[in-house]
Order: C-alpha cells, then sequence, then structure tokens
C-alpha cells in the first residue's frame, strides 16, 4: 500500500502544470508540523489501542500491528487525492454507514479487553513465576487487522484526511491531488512517531514487572477508554 501511494504520487506529480518543488513549499509547514503532532499525540482509538496490544504482547507486535493502521490512512490519503472526500462528505449515508461501524467494533474491543481481562494473564505463582498474557491463538497480523478496521471506520480519522489536513495546502486545483500526498504521506509519518510512543510505554509496562492484578485493571481501564471513544465518536458528524 505504501508503494502504491508512493507510485501514485510520482504520477500525480507528473500530470500535474506544477512541479515538486512548488507544491512543496506551497504546504504550510510551520502550521502543519506541530498541529499534527498535536493530532497525532492525542490518545485516540488507534492510540490506545497500540498502549493495550504493548501491554499485552510486547512493543515489536504493536510496532507491527500499526501497519494495519496506516494502510487504512493510505487508502484514505489516495482516495482524498482522487476527490473521494468530497463525496464523503456530501454523502451523509455512507459517512454514518462507516462511522457506526466503526462505533460498533471500537465499543465491542473494549467490551472484549475488559471481560477478558479478569483470565488474561495467569498468576504470578505459575511457572517461572512470571505472569505472562495467555492467549497465544492471535498473530501480530490478527491485531494489524484490528488497527486497520478502527482506522478505517473512524470518523476522526476520515475528518483528518478531509477535513483537516487540507487546510494547509493552497486552492489551486491543479496541484491540490499532489499536495494532499505530500501532507497525508507527512502526517503518516508523524502518527508513526507517536504510536511507536504509546506501543513502547504499552512494551515498558508489560516489562517492568507489574502484577497481573495491576495488569488486569490497567487492560479494563484501557477497554473503558475504548467504550469511552466509541461514545464520543458517535457524536461525530460530517459537516
Amino acid at each position: 500500500m505504501f508503494i502504491s501511494l508512493f507510485s501514485l504520487s510520482i504520477y500525480l506529480l507528473h500530470s500535474q502544470s506544477m512541479d515538486l518543488y512548488e507544491m512543496i513549499t506551497n504546504v504550510k509547514w510551520m502550521a502543519l508540523i506541530p498541529a499534527s503532532f498535536l493530532m497525532a499525540s492525542v490518545p485516540g482509538a488507534n492510540q490506545i489501542l497500540s498502549l493495550r496490544n504493548g501491554l499485552r504482547r510486547g512493543t515489536k507486535t504493536a510496532i507491527i500491528a500499526v501497519t494495519g493502521r496506516f494502510t487504512a490512512f493510505a487508502i484514505m490519503v489516495i482516495g482524498v487525492s482522487l476527490g473521494l472526500g468530497a463525496i464523503l462528505q456530501a454523502s451523509t449515508f455512507l459517512f454514518n454507514s462507516i462511522k457506526w461501524i466503526g462505533v460498533v467494533y471500537l465499543g465491542w474491543l473494549g467490551l472484549k479487553t475488559i471481560l477478558s481481562s479478569s483470565s488474561a494473564y495467569k498468576d504470578e505463582d505459575d511457572i517461572n513465576g512470571e505472569d505472562t498474557f495467555k492467549d497465544d491463538s492471535q498473530t501480530p497480523w490478527d491485531f494489524a487487522k484490528q488497527e486497520f478496521i478502527v482506522a478505517a471506520a473512524n470518523p476522526k480519522a476520515l475528518l483528518l484526511f478531509t477535513v483537516f489536513l487540507p487546510q494547509f495546502i493552497t486552492s489551486n486545483t491543479a496541484s491540490v491531488g499532489g499536495q494532499i500526498l505530500i501532507v497525508g504521506a507527512v502526517y503518516i509519518v508523524i502518527e508513526f512517531c507517536c504510536a511507536t510512543v504509546y506501543a513502547f510505554i504499552g512494551g515498558q509496562l508489560k516489562g517492568i514487572g507489574l502484577s497481573a492484578r495491576v495488569k488486569r485493571n490497567l487492560d479494563r481501564i484501557t477497554g473503558g477508554i475504548m467504550i469511552s471513544l466509541a461514545a464520543w465518536l458517535s457524536t461525530q458528524s460530517s459537516k
């Protein structure tokens, strides 16, 4: 997907009247960079998911899982650059359908995290005296699928690429597609840095020897946050 994004970027840049230098210099970088870091660092649905994955499976698995999120983001960036963002904003039914899929799925993940927390970790008296996450049936790519679904159906992410990022480019219709690709790619890099921090924090909490009881309580807290975010996201509109 990232290769596809790059290939499409090259095609658009060559097909538009403005060259790459002009596209880059016409982006409002001084506003885009700090605003993107602020937006990406806020503990939203996917960041909380990265924290949970780090806590349950460690930093490496959590970082692998975020590839699902950024695949969804890359698809969104390509879609907006091709003008699909305007269609999404114009269609209340389509926006609400995607939104409610995300709300239900995120709420379900939160509830599942809470319900599974009571049996998720072995007691410290188990083998080798360590408490570990019990369910080994899920691979890192299963967690990546969760990240993909949460990101793809997240109304906040949809609004990010259709409303937020276009504010930092010029209104030149001949180059807007290429500029969307540029600012979208930059935002993905920034969000990856922030996601890595969340995954690292979760991994550190997993590795410092917290008791099974504390880890279960942390799972319940993150699950509760996911449910709260689902409730908040349900109030978002496309306008």
